[in-house]
């Protein structure tokens, strides 16, 4: 990979504990049979985003993990991911999404980290406010949106259980016709 190639990538954390990878299919699949057409995330894409970055050069890689990503201090932590819900509301649902009941105020000390020391290196602020959550489903039309809306509504408080958290990493997501593949460039693991 030379330095000026461009690299599609993003930081967060891997859903891999299969108990919770199957349950979130499980819910991903409900959605799915509602007939609305949708873009479900494949099953061993799931993932929580602290950071989208987009294209950037593939020589910034090693700038982000020495500057962003090898700083960051965190101890392994629960995360409990429990009720479904949808952006930008659950009434107009584009994505579909399970929240996080428990280790959000870690998530949101990552991320703020995570940001302030992209600025240094130069990106830009997140127009978004950071709400952490694991996408099951991306919406591509309205049909059948009525299910959708009444699924949410049932599942607003669904528990689907604790992931413990212990590596934070920076992704690389290479676009395919069946959809993106998803490799580690690098990884940074919870200080004991």
């Amino acid at each position: 990979m030379s330095r000026l190639e461009r690299v599609r990538a993003f930081i967060a954390i891997d859903i891999e504990e299969p108990s919770i990878v199957q349950k979130l299919v499980w819910l991903r699949d409900l959605f799915v049979q509602t007939g609305a057409p949708m873009k479900p995330v494949e099953d061993q894409n799931l993932h929580l985003t602290l950071r989208f970055l987009g294209e950037i050069p593939a020589g910034l890689i090693e700038d982000i993990y020495m500057n962003v990503l090898s700083r960051l201090q965190f101890k392994r932590f629960r995360m409990r991911l429990a009720g479904v819900g949808a952006f930008p509301s659950p009434t107009r649902p584009r994505v579909i999404w399970v929240g996080v009941r428990e280790g959000s105020d870690v998530l949101q000390r990552l991320y703020r980290e995570i940001e302030s020391g992209l600025r240094r290196l130069g990106f830009r602020p997140e127009r978004e406010e950071f709400v952490p959550h694991v996408t099951l489903a991306r919406i591509k039309g309205s049909r059948n949106i009525d299910k959708v809306v009444k699924l949410l509504n049932e599942y607003a408080d669904f528990e689907i259980g604790e992931v413990i958290v212990e590596s934070v990493r920076l992704k690389q997501s290479i676009l395919t016709p069946r959809g993106p593949i998803y490799r580690t460039l690098r990884e940074v693991r919870a200080v004991e």
